[in-house]
Formats: C-alpha cells, sequence, structure tokens
C-alpha cells in the first residue's frame, strides 16, 4: 500500500478533535493503533522533539482524524488500516525522539480504555525499533 501525502492533512489536527475520535474509535481501532496514536500524541508534547518532526507527528495524527482517507474509516476492519500505517510510518521516522516515559505514559492511557487482555497485543509493536 502506498501511503498518501499525510502532510496535506496537518490542518485536520487539534487536541480536542483528537480527544474525540480517539475516544470514539478506540475499541474498534484495537489497542496497537490506539497506542501508536498515543505515542505520537504525547511525543508532540515534547519540548526535545525537533519542529520537524512534530510536523510530521501532526500530519499524520491529522491523517487519522480526517474522515477522508485512501480508505475510508466507516468501512468495517479495513478501515483503519491506512490510518495505522501512516501512523506507524512516522513512528519510525521520530523513533530516536520517543522518550521511554511517553511510552509509559501512553501505555497507562490506554489502560483506563482497554483490558490487559487486549493490550498484550502491543506487546511485540516496536520490536524492530529497540
Amino acid at each position: 500500500m502506498e501511503l498518501p501525502d499525510f502532510m496535506s492533512y496537518a490542518n485536520k489536527f487539534s487536541q480536542s478533535e483528537f480527544v474525540e475520535k480517539i475516544s470514539r474509535i478506540a475499541k474498534r481501532a484495537g489497542a496497537k493503533l490506539v497506542y501508536a496514536a498515543l505515542i505520537l500524541y504525547y511525543t508532540l508534547q515534547s519540548d526535545k522533539v525537533s519542529k520537524a518532526d512534530k510536523a510530521i507527528i501532526i500530519g499524520a495524527l491529522g491523517y487519522m482524524i480526517s474522515p477522508l482517507d485512501v480508505i475510508p474509516d466507516a468501512i468495517p476492519i479495513a478501515g483503519l488500516t491506512d490510518d495505522f500505517a501512516v501512523l506507524m510510518f512516522v513512528l519510525k521516522k521520530v523513533w530516536t525522539d520517543i522518550d521511554p516515559a511517553i511510552m509509559e505514559q501512553s501505555r497507562e492511557k490506554l489502560s483506563k480504555w482497554f483490558d490487559e487482555e487486549e493490550i498484550v497485543e502491543i506487546k511485540d509493536l516496536f520490536k524492530d525499533e529497540a
């Protein structure tokens, strides 16, 4: 799958729309997508991240929020795969900027929406990056 120009979605990002969308789609999206989105969201708030990386993160989160995707979110199962691909692409690009404390903060937030059996699926999400 070819990734879209997600930077064109940067103007779609806002904190309130991110929180509203992530809480609305959490269970349907699954723990992996939500965890990736939370890591980027909290990384965006870090003062240790370059402006260029923040722009990329905003583009990816804007793409996730936007209802206009390569694969529309309303399509069951497949609708969020493009969102996940964009989030993972950006996570790999900014991986060195991600503080372990941000990963823990994201996991703590995830535990408020998912039970432990669902959270287990995030275990191997970043095995290649570590």
